[in-house]
């Protein structure tokens, strides 16, 4: 196996056409160059440069053997520098904007862990059920629920297989009953979520082939995720809500899942990225993040 000092004199060399100049750039002695590039080419068994006391050109086996060392050299300097970064830790901002339930209750306390994995990060977080114009606005990155519907982003998974639940309070379901079918739902006060000046009144509900297509109704109707689950916790009626917004609540009984043989609408949770090139390693290491933090949270 050839050293690297060997394969970088070889590179200056073919680089400056002079093996003395090439010997200056490495902080060699002439000689010492010269030792290194004989002891390359006795190992390959092959004359890499043709040498006279006046010139200095690549053989056409040392111009073939040039572009793999380059490429050698870079995976190297490559490697080096990720070590590099591991030892000294992420560091840079992350300019991050979530749904204003679940980044307020749910991101702010993960990021405070992030935190302190990785101290010489800074967070700018950005809560806000609109969602974040990741080209226009001061983020880089935007936590969504929902099929990406810009195919110009980038969507890196969190929760792929997510989906929304129909849940209320016990007390307001021992007030006015459990609905066990989706028509059932009709029937009953909901909690209503607005997007960009709209009401979603409609709810979907699938067992195997049977997709229910539900019209509620109520008087609550908020433009604020947190709201519509605050009134749920208060037992104004039932909301149809991201799991992930109420996971902890169905966990410690403030919340009961509803219709539990009926899979809600399909919301796949991603982390979204203007572009691939942005997918840097401080997002890379925030996304595994996540999905383990997402993973635990909707384990029973």
């Amino acid at each position: 196996m050839s050293s690297i000092l060997d394969l970088e004199v070889f590179v200056r060399t073919a680089d400056t056409g002079s093996l003395s100049a090439a010997a200056r750039g490495l902080g060699l002695t002439p000689a010492a160059a010269s030792i290194a590039l004989k002891r390359l080419e006795t190992r390959l068994g092959i004359r890499l440069l043709a040498r006279s006391t006046r010139s200095m050109r690549l053989t056409e086996e040392g111009k073939r053997y040039l572009d793999s060392v380059r490429e050698a050299l870079a995976a190297l300097a490559e490697g080096e520098q990720a070590l590099k970064q591991q030892s000294q830790g992420l560091t840079g901002l992350l300019q991050l904007a979530a749904p204003s339930d679940f980044g307020r209750n749910v991101v702010l306390g993960w990021l405070d862990e992030f935190k302190l994995e990785h101290p010489n990060i800074r967070l700018q977080l950005l809560l806000n059920d609109s969602n974040a114009d990741l080209f226009r606005d001061t983020v880089d990155i935007a936590l969504r629920f929902g099929v990406p519907r810009d195919s110009s982003l980038v969507a890196l998974p969190v929760v792929p297989g997510h989906r929304r639940i129909a849940c209320a309070s016990p007390d307001y379901l021992a007030r006015h009953g459990t609905p066990t079918t989706p028509e059932q739902l009709a029937q009953h006060n909901t909690l209503r979520y607005m997007r960009q000046g709209r009401a979603s009144s409609t709810w979907f509900f699938r067992q195997g082939d049977d997709l229910q297509e539900v019209e509620v109704t109520g008087d609550y109707l908020s433009d604020d995720g947190e709201i519509v689950r605050r009134w749920a916790l208060a037992g104004h009626g039932i909301a149809y809500k991201a799991n992930l917004d109420i996971a902890r609540d169905l966990k410690a009984g403030r919340l009961v899942q509803l219709l539990p043989d009926w899979q809600g609408e399909p919301t796949p949770f991603n982390l979204m990225c203007p572009h691939r090139l942005q997918v840097s390693e401080r997002v890379k290491v925030l996304h595994r993040f996540l999905q383990v933090r997402c993973q635990a949270l909707l384990s029973t």
